[in-house]
């Protein structure tokens, strides 16, 4: 009787174990996703651009070929904000048909743009990326040439401006346009020129952090 009694206990015992010893076919849990990074890619970069005026009275204004180099730190994923400082030389050559005589003006100063973006692609990190921005600027002018005298100036000079850029690994190229919304002259009650329009090509490497 004893017997009977043990080998219920025996047999349930024995089919217990070798269900535990069966492996396990159950999919692993999945990784941990890494934490998003931080978001910051510092821009160093150098360019060129062309400006021309808005008004062009008693002759004609052709845009002449200047530069620029500084840098930019652009913060965020797929919307971004990025500012950025440049030392920048524009200018600009006039030709009098009163006068038949030509100047030269050049405008020298720091410039400080502040930009909304959109990367289009999702994230600013992939290997090959397309964005628009837009946004506002201040530039202020440290120098000018002979033709126009710093003092008949607008030393401080707002714009807004709107563009577009390609990412290409760690490399990325942006084309913008500015619309200054001072006056270059102080005075315009003798002549007035306007304000200017700039085209700006950017080159540069992204490092993000």
């Amino acid at each position: 009787m004893k017997k009977l009694c043990l080998l219920p206990c025996i047999l349930f015992f024995t089919v217990s174990t070798s269900w535990a010893q069966q492996p396990d076919y159950s999919p692993p849990p999945p990784p941990d996703r890494p934490a998003p990074g931080a978001g910051v890619t510092i821009k160093p970069a150098v360019g060129i651009n062309l400006t021309n005026v808005s008004k062009q009275p008693n002759g004609s204004a052709q845009a002449q070929v200047g530069w620029q180099i500084g840098g930019s730190v652009a913060l965020g994923h797929l919307v971004y904000i990025e500012p950025g400082v440049f030392y920048v030389g524009k200018s600009t050559q006039f030709t009098s048909t009163a006068a038949s005589s030509i100047a030269r003006i050049n405008l020298n100063g720091i410039r400080i743009p502040v930009s909304v973006g959109i990367n289009l692609l999702g994230d600013n990190k992939p290997p090959v990326g397309v964005h628009v921005f837009g946004g506002g600027s201040v530039f202020i002018i440290t120098s000018t040439s002979d033709d126009l005298p710093k003092s008949l100036v607008n030393t401080t000079s707002w714009g807004l401006h709107a563009g577009a850029g390609l990412d290409l690994f760690m490399f990325f190229l942006d084309l913008s346009y500015e619309w200054s919304l001072t006056n270059i002259q102080k005075d315009i009650s003798d002549i007035d020129v306007g304000k200017t329009r700039t085209f700006f090509i950017n080159a540069g490497v992204r490092i993000p952090l």
